[in-house]
């Protein structure tokens, strides 16, 4: 019988790779300290009515393949039947060969769903669609039931300021259900000044939010503290930003309020003004992060909604973003200098889009690292269009050569999907076929013990030690 295509020792290459892999990866749970899933759907427990509610949905990775296949729009956002959708999926993904969602497909498919006797094509769908949703209807495979199947033990979504966090609060309290899912602070909106009727219509949810009437900078920075402290009590523990770049212009808290004051009231400001905001916006928050102990996160390089007559149709976040390219590393030593000149500057991690820039980001956070908490300042995992086996192992050596991949963090799935978590089995896979290759060349020690040990650090141990979640085990 022909071996199925995922199996036990998918991408282990040798005996070395195929021990640290089973001995020191498999099994281990899963914190996924960044993602975007729905709180909502958790404190829901959703139930999915079929697989492409499940699988498709959101999923701009998959929506930007099937248009690069010729499939019409209707089929990704718009309003074809859920079959439909299906079916056009699938007549896509014989075509993602060597993209890393043939991958993640097959591996989707394996785990939860236990299908590895055949691939995914127009022959299989229906038997494919049938098999899975029969499994979908079963309770196991609710959003919670598929968080549990995966063995993940925390999860960090993607908040607002100001968003209310009941859904957090719901999920909390529920005596049933003992996964963490906690909150992210995902302030980036509070700097989007580029845009005044936009930015003024979120402060007005964040001053009802925070109860704080908001004239003046410092009732704005009022409003943000308030709601900081909802968040930290509520166990958030980290902040992200996604940005184009780091922002770090000279400025002065008189030019600042002046600034505030022209676009509270309605008015535009120039590109020079918006710089200095979001400058003085980055540092207070980071002055904030250090102040509560949080680790904050970067992620910088993306150029966002390219496509006009796309982004007008049907808005952010639907597979029309590319890697950008900019002047980064100045802006961002300036911006973690300034915070380190007093001693604030919290536990960082850096994800970059552009792979030129990894080398940079690699080498940077090194001259950041303050001699008292092991691994402070964290090159991050191969982040949206990196996150796929060059990329990772790019960034696995990038990491490695700059820095000590031994205090690594790990993987996270940034996703909005409950059916992603195989990517943290597809990292730890990749993972341990780099480092049983190289004890094959003779380049690491065949020490399955030490090198094991780095394994399982990197899969779980690092990340349930560097962030204040109060994990055990």
């Amino acid at each position: 019988m022909t071996r199925p295509f995922i199996h036990e020792d998918f991408l282990l290459a040798n005996e070395a790779a195929r021990h640290l892999y089973h001995e020191y990866a498999k099994g281990l749970p899963i914190i996924d300290y960044h993602c975007h899933l729905p709180p909502e759907d958790v404190a829901n427990d959703r139930r999915f009515e079929n697989l492409t509610e499940a699988w498709l949905e959101g999923d701009h990775y998959k929506w930007r393949a099937m248009r690069a296949n010729g499939i019409a729009e209707r089929y990704c956002t718009g309003d074809a039947p859920d079959l439909e959708k299906f079916e056009q999926w699938s007549a896509t993904v014989p075509k993602t060969l060597r993209n890393p969602l043939y991958h993640w497909t097959h591996m989707e498919l394996h785990d939860p769903f236990g299908i590895s006797d055949r691939l995914l094509n127009p022959d299989t769908a229906l038997g494919i669609w049938d098999a899975c949703n029969e499994k979908l209807a079963d309770s196991s495979f609710s959003a919670r039931g598929l968080m549990k199947q995966m063995n993940v033990v925390l999860v960090c979504t993607t908040d607002d300021p100001a968003d209310s966090l009941d859904h957090h609060r719901a999920i909390a309290e529920d005596d049933h259900f003992d996964i963490r899912v906690l909150p992210a602070w995902r302030p980036d909106k509070g700097m989007a000044i580029e845009d005044p009727a936009k930015f003024n219509a979120w402060l007005d949810r964040l001053s009802s939010a925070a109860n704080v009437d908001i004239v003046s900078l410092s009732d704005y920075w009022g409003a943000f503290h308030v709601r900081q402290e909802a968040f930290h009590a509520a166990g958030c523990r980290l902040s992200d930003h996604g940005l184009d770049k780091i922002y770090a212009e000279p400025h002065s808290e008189r030019e600042i309020e002046a600034i505030f004051e022209k676009v509270r009231g309605g008015n535009t400001v120039g590109d020079l003004e918006q710089g200095k905001f979001k400058s003085a916006m980055l540092y207070e928050f980071g002055l904030m992060n250090h102040a509560k102990g949080w680790t904050q996160q970067f992620h910088i390089g993306a150029m966002r909604n390219v496509n006009t007559r796309r982004f007008e149709t049907l808005g952010p976040d639907t597979g029309f973003d590319t890697i950008g390219e900019a002047d980064l590393a100045r802006p961002f030593a300036d911006y973690m200098d300034r915070l380190d000149q007093t001693d604030q500057l919290a536990k960082t991690i850096v994800y970059n889009l552009n792979p030129n820039h990894n080398a940079v980001f690699a080498s940077l956070i090194g001259s950041f690292q303050d001699g008292k908490t092991p691994g402070k300042m964290q090159f991050g995992s191969a982040w949206w269009f990196l996150d796929q086996l060059d990329g990772m192992t790019r960034q696995i050596t990038d990491l490695s050569n700059m820095g000590l991949l031994s205090r690594f963090i790990g993987m996270l799935t940034d996703s909005r999907s409950f059916l992603s978590y195989p990517r943290h089995d597809y990292f730890r896979r990749m993972l341990c076929n780099i480092l049983g290759g190289e004890i094959d060349q003779g380049l690491l020690p065949n020490d399955l013990e030490l090198i094991g040990g780095m394994v399982r650090d990197i899969s779980f141990n690092n990340a349930r030690d560097y962030f204040d979640f109060g994990l055990k085990g």
